[in-house]
């Protein structure tokens, strides 16, 4: 498949900018300043493998060229070789295209950080705290199948051991490129335990992903706060609700509200609490740059966007369907029990090939 056009804009975009970067890391503005020349030498070097690329496919259409102009000539002899090197030269232009499709994706620069996973029940009463539960364990399942480590932030406990609502945090290798296709309204179709005569219910629990954000991602300020203290209610055993270490934060600007009161003692609760609060800024601010740039999508996947279903977990034909994708899976229980690999590697795949298709039309741009 040919370069389109738009695509070949952009790439010669890349290698004027490589050289610009070249240039700059001799100039003595760039050298006597560490931050600014770490900065530009990053750049370079993540432009690097994309330039030789670049060159590596000119000289196989410079040989394809070649070897089409040599199999039209007298020379029957030559003829035969030319074959031969078209044969190669197109077959490495297609794989050298391929391999620049992909460098040329825009890479997420929010990928490499852990998550902080957000859940609770919807519509269903009873039913869609219990199947909270079983997300919530979903997820626990699958970051146990990749060694990564869970950690309970917050929780509220519905009668019968489901959630009403759930904050966890889960820390593993570029957690989020894996798990940020997950926010979103999830419905269930099943008999529910709490159904006495076998009637298929339909319940919803939403599902929001974060980056887990450091303090070095962004500032807080204090007066930005609001930070409200109280006694903890619910189940917690003795003490829980004696004193007041339950600890709600309000950030005032956006009015996004943290509460957290699991744990006894004030400092911790308002530590989890101040952790939470920064990874849902962190979002908040890079959906506001996605609104922003009209890239829409970026926005819904992995944003927190919970204004659709997006996926059905259907009980009674054994069926999950995202809408997100062209083809249902089957085996809940097996998915439940936190075998994502094949949805999230479908639902990875599938954005990867629209980012291609913008990439095509010269519609992304670069951060």
């Amino acid at each position: 498949m040919e370069l389109s056009p738009g695509l070949r804009k952009r790439l010669a975009g890349v290698v004027s900018r490589y050289d610009e970067l070249g240039t700059l890391m001799s100039d003595p503005a760039v050298t006597g300043d560490r931050e600014r020349l770490r900065s530009v030498g990053q750049e370079y070097a993540q432009l690097e493998p994309v330039v030789h690329t670049i060159a590596e496919l000119r000289r196989a259409e410079a040989a394809l060229d070649e070897a089409r102009r040599l199999v039209v000539g007298d020379d029957t002899d030559l003829r035969d070789l030319a074959r031969e090197d078209e044969a190669a030269a197109a077959s490495a232009i297609e794989e050298l295209t391929t391999r620049l499709r992909h460098l040329l994706i825009p890479r997420d620069p929010l990928d490499d950080k852990n998550v902080m996973v957000e859940i609770r029940g919807g519509e269903g009463g009873e039913e869609a705290a219990l199947f909270a539960a079983d997300l919530q364990r979903m997820y626990a399942r699958y970051a146990e199948r990749r060694r990564w480590r869970t950690e309970l932030l917050s929780q509220s406990q519905s009668e019968k051991g489901g959630f009403k609502e759930v904050v966890f945090r889960i820390a593993g290798d570029r957690a989020y490129s894996r798990l940020k296709f997950e926010s979103g309204v999830h419905r269930v179709q099943r008999v529910p335990q709490t159904e006495a005569q076998g009637r298929i219910h339909t319940s919803t629990a939403t599902v929001a992903v974060f980056p887990e954000a450091e303090e070095v991602d962004l500032r807080i300020d204090d007066a930005d706060l609001k930070i409200d203290v109280y006694r903890a209610g619910g189940k917690g055993g003795q003490g829980v609700n004696t004193t007041d270490s339950a600890v709600r934060i309000t950030h005032l600007p956006t009015g996004i509200v943290v509460t957290c009161q699991d744990e006894r003692s004030q400092l911790k609760n308002k530590a989890k609490a101040m952790a939470v609060l920064r990874s849902r800024l962190l979002a908040h601010a890079q959906e506001q740059r996605d609104t922003s740039e009209g890239d829409a999508r970026r926005a819904q996947i992995g944003r927190g966007e919970r204004s659709e279903k997006m996926r059905t977990y259907n009980f009674p034909q054994d069926r999950l369907t995202d809408r997100r994708l062209d083809h249902n899976l089957s085996g809940l229980d097996r998915i439940l029990d936190g075998d994502l690999d094949d949805l999230l590697e479908a639902l990875a795949q599938q954005d990867e090939a629209a980012r291609l298709a913008r990439l095509e039309d010269g519609g992304e741009h670069d951060d």
